[in-house]
């Protein structure tokens, strides 16, 4: 029971790295980016590339795959995001699937429909078993519950503590006061359309073990930051950090206790 616990804990940290960045995108931007799961997807590809290619050490293709995925949703975000900011939102979702819908067909004809293996490093590969079996932990998903965890407080001090956090919610509430004010409104949206896109880069990097990782990781997850956005809420951080959690338990257990309700649960 404590091993499934904290396995869910593991997941759910896992899903709300992947969909906080849609989080505040949606929350603080108030754009339905529905091609999230793309730069998620692209962060994934290029830990798998580096590391089975070039050799580069896991823990550098972290940052690498954060730092690609935010140049792609910078480049994007100042050609053909920032055109639909002030479209309906229907636009928006129509526009973004069909982002992924391209995303997924680029990377198939690229990279081949074929499922990624990640090789982890000897370290994370372990197990530590506490009470005699009671709980067992893996490294891996112990240090995936690690970096979320620094992720949440860094994340919540960013948007409630600095100037940068403070100068996005007034671009938020009204641009035209905040440009009035001498804010660089585009900027500051593209700073955070890159970081939210980064964050996402990061999580495909981390799930790509633990998820897999094929062209069509866009579309088989997109239901999951859906559901965490929407259960969540887009006002907070800790918010969709409670629905990942909540989500990534129940679906742990479900699938363990009553297979053929998993999902359902």
């Amino acid at each position: 029971m404590l091993t499934l616990l904290f396995d869910g804990i593991a997941y759910g940290m896992l899903l709300f790295i992947l969909a906080v960045g849609l989080s505040v995108t949606m929350g603080l931007m108030n754009f339905v980016n529905l091609a999230h799961g793309a730069f998620a997807m692209v962060g994934g590809y290029i830990t798998v590339v580096l590391m089975q290619r070039f050799d580069v050490p896991f823990l550098l293709c972290l940052p690498l795959a954060f730092a690609g995925a935010a140049v792609l949703g910078a480049v994007l975000e100042g050609t053909v995001y920032r055109p639909m900011y002030r479209k309906p939102h229907l636009d928006q979702v129509l526009f973004s699937i069909g982002l992924a819908f391209m995303a997924v067909a680029a990377v198939d004809y690229f990279m081949g429909s074929q499922q990624q293996i990640m090789q982890l490093p000897e370290w994370l590969r372990g197990r530590t078993e506490l009470w005699d079996g009671a709980l067992g932990m893996g490294h891996y998903r112990l240090f995936i519950i690690a970096v979320c965890a620094v992720l949440t407080v860094l994340l919540q001090w960013v948007l409630s503590r600095t100037r940068f956090g403070s100068r996005l919610r007034a671009s938020v509430d009204d641009q035209r006061v905040a440009a009035g004010l001498g804010i660089n409104v585009n900027m500051v949206f593209l700073s955070t359309f890159a970081f939210g896109c980064g964050l996402a880069g990061l999580g495909g990097a981390l799930g790509a073990e633990i998820l897999g990782l094929d062209p069509t990781f866009p579309l088989k997850y997109m239901f999951y930051f859906l559901i965490v956005v929407a259960v969540g809420g887009t006002s907070s951080i800790t918010g969709p950090l409670l629905a990942a959690l909540l989500l990534g338990i129940a679906d742990v257990a479900g699938k363990y206790y009553i297979p053929k309700l998993g999902a359902f649960i």
